[in-house]
């Protein structure tokens, strides 16, 4: 999923000032900072900075302009490929 202009702006768990346009992602557990290679239909490196999502079965919330990047703001919910980079 995705998450962006209701949180533009705001504070991040990690202390960052969050940038919807940014390529960043939240994750529940991953160590901030982490980098991963997300696929759908694209692929685009984001770096965890946040925490969540917090909806279902969810495991990463990608920032707007990562998710534009590879064509997920359409489905807004999808299954994606991930490497640890």
């Amino acid at each position: 999923s995705w998450y962006g202009p209701y949180f533009h702006g705001r504070t991040t768990a990690n202390g960052e000032t969050y940038n919807q346009y940014g390529y960043t992602a939240a994750h529940k557990t991953l160590p901030f900072g982490t980098r991963l290679e997300v696929c759908y239909d694209g692929c685009v490196t984001v770096r965890i900075n946040d925490r969540g999502p917090y909806i279902g079965p969810r495991e990463l919330d990608l920032s707007f302009g990562a998710a534009e990047a590879i064509g997920l703001t359409y489905p807004g919910v999808a299954t994606v490929s991930f490497t640890y980079l």
